[in-house]
């Protein structure tokens, strides 16, 4: 059904070079985007530039747009199953891009990676019961332990010269006390893309104290290169046996509105659990543009997104040379993984009030601000670059008018 993109270049997929494929500028407000569309109700403003949540203003790979075209002219959108061919193509995809085998009967399919999180939570661990979590992180990680009625336990990470590094002396004192860690694994905020030695040294302490790794790596597909990312399960057997994996490919080829994740659960025990808690919350399958989209880029996006991590590293070079001409008391955590660019403002003096003030009232610009992320988030801000150079160009514009 789906011709793989196995053999083509890497640096283009017959589109063009990836400056001609992810350029062009196209207009998203009226679409129902929550980027674009939805900034009244979060920030109080209509007339700012969204540079905050994490999608993408690119089009989604040109094989993808045709599978789901062809679905749309067929017309009937009944229940759908999920085919073996689906799960074929993440295997296959596993394989190729992160050096990972694993069974088919591992997969289990979701609505998306928070939901997957959200039934991981409820199926192996009960009310009360710690989990861990590496703030400054992804705020719906944690919300999701607290709704749970779990008991949050932050082991907050360190901020290195280049990047976040785990406080293993911190790790060690709260494990005892935990029945799950989550890992956001690359990191979001920050972009760390966690080294096969650190999660080596995780892994081993996770063992050790008995507790499950629930590893977050939605973001794995956008490890910018030199960077290699390692996914945690696939280490060792015991790792494995140890640990559930949540992917999607909705953050690598931008199909967030499709809703479509997978988590891999080797442990088969563990795996009925989580299927029992997904069919008590009604969930049995996927829409029929989710499997359709996910097969298609899982099959066909492989050279779209060489070209697509090309254009992101230009787009982080050119906000990083910015940011050091015209804004030099801020400091570009540069990303290892991720569209996301952490950005300590913190020479700046400014209270997170001042500087929302500054950013939404003066710059006319919407980003994520580091409290959302945890406490160790404040004064910092997250701002997205996965967009086309002349939209990055008018919010680093922005920027440098409210705070230069």
């Amino acid at each position: 059904m789906f011709p793989s993109d196995e053999g083509k270049s890497h640096a283009q997929n017959g589109e063009g070079t990836a400056a001609s494929l992810f350029d062009r500028v196209i207009d998203r407000r009226g679409t129902l985007s929550v980027k674009w569309d939805d900034t009244k109700r979060v920030f109080g403003h209509e007339d700012v530039w969204p540079m905050w949540v994490a999608d993408m203003d690119f089009p989604a790979p040109p094989e993808v747009q045709e599978a789901l075209q062809r679905r749309v002219e067929h017309g009937v959108f009944g229940y759908t199953v999920i085919p073996d061919s689906l799960k074929e193509a993440v295997c296959q995809w596993l394989e190729r891009r992160h050096d990972w085998t694993i069974d088919p009967s591992w997969l289990v399919f979701a609505p998306g990676v928070v939901p997957a999180v959200a039934a991981a939570i409820e199926a192996f661990s009960e009310p009360g019961d710690g989990v861990v979590v590496f703030s400054p992180v992804y705020r719906p990680l944690f919300d999701l332990v607290r709704r749970h009625g779990r008991t949050l336990i932050f082991s907050p990470l360190r901020l290195a010269e280049e990047n976040y590094v785990i406080d293993w002396n911190d790790l060690e004192a709260k494990l005892p006390g935990a029945k799950l860690l989550i890992l956001c694994h690359p990191h979001n905020p920050g972009g760390k893309s966690w080294t096969a030695a650190e999660l080596e040294r995780l892994g081993e302490l996770c063992l050790k104290h008995g507790v499950f790794v629930l590893s977050d790596e939605i973001h794995a597909d956008l490890t910018l290169p030199p960077h290699q990312h390692v996914p945690f399960a696939a280490l060792r057997p015991e790792f494995a046996a140890q640990s559930a994996t949540f992917r999607a490919p909705t953050k690598t080829f931008n199909l967030a509105g499709l809703q479509a994740a997978e988590a891999v659960i080797p442990d088969d025990s563990r795996r009925r659990a989580f299927r029992r808690i997904q069919q008590r919350h009604g969930f049995f399958t996927l829409n029929a543009f989710a499997v359709v989209g996910a097969e298609a880029a899982y099959r066909c996006g492989g050279s779209w997104l060489d070209a697509l991590l090309a254009y992101l590293q230009e787009n982080i070079e050119a906000a990083a040379a910015y940011l050091a001409d015209r804004l030099p008391a801020l400091h570009l955590i540069r990303p290892q993984a991720t569209y996301l660019i952490w950005i300590d403002c913190r020479g700046l003096g400014l209270s997170e009030e001042e500087l929302k003030r500054r950013l939404l009232e003066s710059g006319k610009l919407a980003v994520e601000f580091g409290s959302k992320f945890g406490p160790e988030g404040a004064g910092f801000i997250r701002l997205n670059a996965a967009c086309p150079r002349p939209t990055l160009e008018e919010g680093l514009r922005r920027l440098g008018a409210a705070l230069g």
